[in-house]
């Protein structure tokens, strides 16, 4: 614990100091719900979309084995040129959002590729979309739950650790203060009777 100063300003510091702290938690508190609260709807989003993926990639592992037995190229037409993102601000942390996927555009030669090769393309690019969606969602959720770490131990820095120190040094502070008061009191009644004393015996 820090040193304490057992004077009024000191006092009227801490007092100040408090106030501050007990102004500041619940704003870090709201955060906390904030942040614990988009976490849930970002791990629910992830759940489904999970799912939505694991549909999409039973169904085109038939178009990647047809593939592979009619030793069809398609990997330049899945391939990403551009993963475009924006963002957006909770609780003052900025998560990454999914925007879309650019493809370079198809144009193979009809006469060597078979007619389903457009349908596969199409199916696996929205494969690979909502691949690099979830990992979007995933990394938005990592930034969500260490803002949260950071935000509950600043939440326990001050309900634990702040607060009591502050509440503890006003205490101490007002009691030595107080005792000093007292003391002086003594003195100058002390002080008050000896001058009687001496008055009385002049006269």
């Amino acid at each position: 614990m820090e040193k304490i100063k057992f004077t009024r300003d000191q006092l009227k510091q801490k007092v100040q100091l408090l106030e501050q702290y007990k102004r500041y938690l619940p704003i870090l508190q709201l955060k906390k719900q904030q942040l614990q609260l988009e976490i849930a709807k970002y791990q629910k989003l992830m759940e489904e979309k999970t799912q939505i993926f694991e549909k999409k990639q039973k169904f085109c592992s038939d178009w990647i084995g047809l593939a592979k037995v009619d030793k069809i190229e398609l990997r330049k037409w899945i391939k990403p040129t551009k993963i475009n993102l924006t963002s957006k601000n909770i609780a003052g942390v900025e998560l990454p959002v999914f925007l879309n996927l650019e493809f370079n555009p198809i144009d193979y030669d009809i006469f060597i590729y078979p007619l389903w090769a457009d349908k596969a393309i199409d199916y696996l690019r929205e494969l690979i979309t909502i691949e690099e969606e979830l990992k979007t969602i995933k990394k938005a959720i990592e930034i969500l739950k260490d803002q949260l770490r950071i935000t509950l131990q600043r939440v326990n820095l001050f309900e634990k650790i702040k607060i009591p120190q502050a509440e503890e040094a006003i205490h101490r502070i007002k009691i030595y203060l107080g005792d000093q008061f007292t003391n002086e009191v003594c003195r100058s009644k002390i002080a008050k009777k000896k001058l009687e004393r001496i008055y009385f015996l002049q006269d």
